[in-house]
This record gives C-alpha cells, sequence and structure tokens, in this order.
C-alpha cells in the first residue's frame, strides 16, 4: 500500500467518527464523568482508574465502526 493510500485511509476513517461518536454518547458519557472524577484539581489520570468505562466506549466505538462498514 502506497503512503498516499495509507492516509487517505486513514482520513476516512476520521470522517466517520463524528457519526460513531453519536452512536456511542451514554459510553462517552460515562467515560469523561469518570475522567473528571479521578483527576480533581492537579491530580493525574491514572491507568486503569476508568478502565471500564474506556472498555464500554471501545466496544460501542467498534460495534458503530462495524455496523457502518456494512
Amino acid at each position: 500500500m502506497s503512503g498516499t493510500n495509507a492516509w487517505k485511509h486513514s482520513r476516512d476513517r476520521m470522517k466517520l467518527f463524528p457519526e460513531l461518536l453519536a452512536q456511542c454518547v451514554p459510553e462517552a458519557a460515562a467515560y469523561g464523568k469518570c475522567v473528571t472524577a479521578t483527576t480533581v484539581g492537579k491530580q493525574e489520570l491514572q491507568k486503569d482508574l476508568c478502565v471500564k468505562e474506556f472498555e464500554a466506549l471501545k466496544t460501542c466505538f467498534t460495534s458503530a465502526a462495524k455496523k457502518a462498514g456494512k
């Protein structure tokens, strides 16, 4: 695959992002709330604090992307 085709493929996938996000609003909101709740003040986000919410969002995106690809 040439470099040009790789960039086009990436751009095409990124164009789908708003549509996929619209299908995963509850999961995205839950993940955002978790990240916000665990990063109060200057506290940094730590690995695996919101893993359950992230996995739910990832699963939703994957499912939505499969539907969009059909």
